[in-house]
């Protein structure tokens, strides 16, 4: 690394590197990138395998308001930013912060870059089965973090219809449906 600088530290952090990278060939070439790092993050796809239904949140994200979607609401998994804690115990709070659920012991699926050209963010993702009567709160985040979440329980095969259909778009949603839908969640 040659050199990094600090270019916006408001919501993320968008950092400026200069490095020499080697070549396939052997040479070294100097390179000038930029990448957003906003710290790591886990999500979670809860399940019901007795009804065949998952739960999702749905809630306004600025970049797809930029990027077309006309009123920006999206429909993804629980999902929040590990800081400084273990993805488990991270996604355990964040279900609970967002859902109102309650989930004992989150099974982990894989870690993934949802968009590694850009973003230096480390995604943990999981399943975990959700008992309706383990539901203290109603969830909806926290409005003091701007947080206005509703919660949506959905019929199983509806949510990959919705996938189909793209009504749901979120990328670790996808993975995460695919995965219930690849190993026989429900």
């Amino acid at each position: 690394m040659r050199d990094i600088s600090v270019l916006s530290d408001n919501w993320y952090t968008l950092r400026k590197y200069v490095l020499d990278v080697k070549r396939r060939d052997g040479t070294w070439q100097r390179q000038e990138r930029e990448a957003y790092d906003r710290g790591n993050g886990a999500g979670v796809l809860l399940y019901n395998s007795r009804s065949r239904t998952i739960v999702l949140t749905r809630q306004f994200r600025l970049p797809t308001f930029v990027n077309g979607v006309e009123d920006g609401m999206m429909l993804e998994v629980p999902a929040g930013l590990l800081d400084g804690r273990d993805p488990a115990e991270a996604i355990r709070r964040e279900v609970e912060e967002e859902t109102g659920y309650t989930i004992e012991a989150p099974v982990k699926v894989t870690d993934c870059f949802a968009s590694p050209g850009s973003v230096t963010e480390r995604l943990h993702l999981f399943v975990a089965e959700y008992d309706p009567a383990s539901r203290p709160t109603a969830g909806g985040g926290l409005a003091e973090e701007g947080e206005d979440i509703e919660v949506v329980e959905m019929d199983f095969d509806a949510a990959l219809a919705a996938v189909g259909s793209g009504e749901i778009r979120d990328a670790k949603t996808i993975l995460l449906i695919y995965h219930a839908r690849v190993h026989g969640l429900l």
